[in-house]
């Protein structure tokens, strides 16, 4: 049975959608960013590798696919999407020649890493409130719901 605290938690979620709607996305996208990504009708599950790449990169086909928990040819077919957009680039892994790495273009990178400050902005303002102690809470809790939902 659900506490009142857990309920509260669980209709707190909800009211974070509307910041993920497509047209919310959609006006806080760069120029550069926004024309690539309509002009090769890129959707917004090709743009949820761009910050697994910002944050991560470079990254492989099967660790974007890891990440976002999506079938390797789902991944694959992705990649391939952004990388025909030329905002994703391959090259050979120096270590290994038969793996490919993925990063961010450099010509998409500054657009992105904006895209991303704007993105991230009514999150940062939120963290900036708390104590340095809420905010590993928040982060081990986030964490922690990630985890979850990847199992």
């Amino acid at each position: 049975m659900p506490t009142p605290e857990d309920i509260q938690v669980v209709g707190l979620v909800p009211l974070l959608e509307p910041h993920f709607r497509k047209a919310v996305v959609r006006d806080l996208m760069p120029d550069p960013l926004r024309t690539a990504m309509e002009t090769h009708g890129l959707t917004p599950r090709h743009g949820a590798v761009l910050p697994q790449l910002l944050a991560g990169g470079p990254l492989t086909v099967g660790e974007i696919a890891r990440r976002l928990q999506v079938s390797l040819p789902t991944a694959s077919e992705l990649v391939g999407g952004l990388s025909r957009a030329g905002i994703v680039e391959r090259a050979e892994d120096p270590a290994n020649r038969r793996r490919v790495l993925l990063s961010l273009a450099e010509e998409f990178r500054p657009a992105f890493e904006e895209f991303a400050a704007r993105r991230s902005e009514p999150l940062l303002r939120a963290l900036d409130g708390l104590s340095p102690g809420e905010r590993a809470g928040f982060l081990a809790g986030l964490s922690a719901w990630v985890r979850e939902v990847q199992g």
